[in-house]
């Protein structure tokens, strides 16, 4: 654990310094502050404060359960931080990015990443002003919520199906990537429908938008992740099938 804590600790200066630098772009796929009607703002509030408590109950379990995971919870939630605030311009002034979700679903569940990604969101929104607190509710239920159930419910179904354990987490986290930005452009669509074409046309206006930048983002995350895992998986096995993070005989393929 101290050989993890000590290159994590410089990489997160590397990470944390990049961030800095990267030029803040006005619209992102955080939902920014005030951009939803605030109908919408609290329905997505009222969906996502469920899963939050759930979430709660999962890490409260889970810390009490294996105490010595605590570090790995810190670093699930330093790397979607990183990932998540690291704008890259797309199309018409907007900007795509990772989310991060997948390692962190992947070692504590998709409920345990909802309050997660919920701090990372909240801190981002006042640290960075990347998102908004009005529309935290629908941003987490993208990022927080969706994109950990998918990622969750790839990770087991690729296990079941005999994957390899990093073919598995790469397929988690890219698609949990995807996921998120799915449903955000499901959010935006019925926020704001088309004049013509409703739904279905906003929403394919906003999901093509962020397409080109979206979909090698989602594979370059896919992959990065696969090398966390990797690490984790060399030098904390132990915590690893603690967490029953592994199936039965993943730990050798």
């Amino acid at each position: 654990m101290n050989k993890l804590k000590s290159i994590f600790n410089w990489k997160m200066i590397y990470f944390l310094a990049f961030v800095m630098i990267v030029p803040k772009q006005a619209f992102a796929m955080h939902i920014m502050e005030g951009f939803l009607p605030v109908e919408w703002a609290i329905f997505w509030w009222a969906v996502t404060i469920p899963f939050l408590i759930l979430g709660f109950r999962s890490i409260r379990k889970t810390i009490k359960e294996n105490p010595d995971t605590k570090m790995m919870l810190g670093l699930s939630g330093a790397f979607a931080f990183v990932l998540s605030a690291l704008k890259i311009p797309s199309v018409t002034g907007s900007c795509s990015h990772p989310t991060g979700v997948g390692l962190g679903t992947v070692l504590f569940g998709p409920f345990a990443m909802s309050i997660v990604g919920f701090i990372v969101l909240l801190f981002q929104s006042l640290l960075l002003a990347h998102g908004g607190l009005t529309t935290l509710g629908a941003n987490a239920f993208s990022m927080a919520v969706v994109g950990p159930l998918i990622a969750y419910g790839v990770y087991k179904g690729a296990s079941k199906a005999g994957l390899t354990f990093a073919f598995a987490v790469f397929l988690a986290a890219t698609l949990g990537d995807l996921g998120t930005y799915l449903v955000t452009s499901i959010q935006l669509a019925l926020a704001f429908p088309s004049e013509v074409g409703g739904f279905f046309a906003s929403f394919t206006k906003f999901s093509t938008i962020f397409a080109l930048t979206q979909i090698p983002l989602a594979i370059s995350e896919g992959i990065l992740t696969v090398v966390i895992m990797n690490f984790l998986k060399k030098y904390n096995v132990a915590e690893l099938k603690a967490l029953r993070v592994f199936s039965k005989g993943a730990e050798q393929r």
